[in-house]
């Protein structure tokens, strides 16, 4: 049985009466930029996180973009973030004519190595932008205690981790910002690009929102030089549809992932860091006797598996082969960590052996929230027959 990585049209042909109908009204509607539906996705997801804040726009690359703007981050400015991640973390920094400073991850979590961050701080070090990577929050308690003493501002990529917390505080509200993404393969996928950006600060918040609009403030009367970053009423209305069922989708990925971690743990050649901590999860980094290595969950964050995403050292080319071969969907993230791609080729160079080794190890097999029971065991029998090779 074919087993894809993703399979968007099981979780939105079930609704597909009401996103006709959505569709139906706000076409009828002709308001179709900003509007009522905007405004309510917003008001939505700051009660969903907590935040007094949630601003709609056009992507998660955009909010990140959005929020280094309203920080004025710009020129000669440095920005801390890790270096295994997905480009537009460092590309967004880039963009505001910024330096990114990549950062070391953690082996086991996949997040940011805090202690390889501090190390890099200058005294042109203007923000620390952890990422919550595959759906697990950063460890944030030292970041936050860091940027406190150095008045840093940290703005937290919680693109793929909507609803993941962090000894119960929701990821993306801890910081001075946090940027989530709606593209079709999160887990609040939409039907084309849109994000959201959230803040606790009035000041700043308000500065975004002027921004997201060329900003103007009225119309055509500039105040700051903003872009257009504006979610699109469709986007929000189509969105507002599925959050209902936010809850359910959250629940099946976590049963499919402690699925897997059950069943292939079960497996000699199957390894699991024992690492309750990213600090103590660095002294495991090799677990050489291991074949596979799966995920981990830090004791205290709620997980909500945007991936899972194993580590095959030595033969992860041989492992998506084999995979591919019984239908079996993978996907690698990331496979040139951004301290290694040719368009920060100018930046100092930097070994980061534990980012590069995490982008020549790790594969992420399919968690999506409609698998169906048979397509599971399908995955762990394909994952087997492999090891026993």
């Amino acid at each position: 049985m074919a087993v894809p990585l993703l399979d968007v049209n099981a979780q939105n042909l079930p609704l597909e009466a009401e996103l006709k109908a959505t569709f139906e009204r706000v076409l009828r509607s002709g308001q179709f930029i900003m509007g009522p539906d905007v405004a309510a996705l917003e008001k939505e997801i700051a009660a969903m996180t907590g935040a007094r804040h949630a601003i709609g726009v056009s992507s998660g690359t955009d909010a990140i973009l959005l929020a280094l703007m309203a920080l004025d981050i710009k020129a000669g400015d440095e920005v801390l973030c890790p270096s295994y991640t997905f480009f537009a973390t460092g590309g967004c920094i880039a963009r505001t004519g910024a330096t990114p400073v990549f950062v070391e991850s953690c082996p086991a979590c996949f997040n940011m190595d805090f202690e390889d961050a501090a190390a890099k701080l200058t005294n042109r070090t203007k923000a620390i932008m952890p990422v919550h990577l595959f759906g697990q929050s950063a460890d944030m308690d030292p970041i936050l205690e860091f940027a406190k003493e150095r008045k840093l501002p940290v703005i937290e990529d919680a693109a793929q981790a909507l609803g993941a917390e962090y000894h119960g505080r929701q990821i993306g509200t801890m910081g001075t910002f946090g940027t989530y993404s709606f593209f079709p393969s999160k887990n609040l996928g939409g039907f084309g690009d849109g994000g959201m950006l959230v803040s606790n600060d009035d000041a700043l918040a308000e500065k975004a929102r002027l921004l997201r609009t060329h900003g103007a403030k009225p119309k055509y009367y500039h105040k700051l030089v903003g872009a257009n970053f504006r979610l699109d009423s469709l986007q929000a209305a189509l969105l507002r549809v599925k959050l209902p069922h936010y809850v359910r989708y959250t629940a099946n990925r976590r049963a499919n992932a402690n699925f897997y971690c059950e069943k292939l743990s079960l497996n000699p050649h199957v390894k699991i860091s024992s690492a309750c901590d990213c600090r103590t999860a660095k002294k495991s980094l090799g677990l050489s006797e291991a074949k596979i290595i799966l995920p981990v969950a830090h004791p205290g964050n709620s997980h909500i598996w945007n991936q899972f995403t194993l580590r095959v050292p030595g033969q992860r080319d041989a492992f998506r082969t084999a995979l591919t071969h019984k239908g079996i969907g993978t996907e690698i993230y990331y496979p040139v960590p951004l301290h290694q791609q040719e368009c920060f080729s100018a930046l100092p160079a930097r070994r980061l052996p534990v980012a590069e080794q995490l982008a020549q190890e790790a594969i992420s097999i399919p968690v999506y929230p409609e698998l169906t029971a048979t397509q599971r065991e399908e995955v762990v029998s394909a994952v087997n027959d492999f090891l026993q090779n």
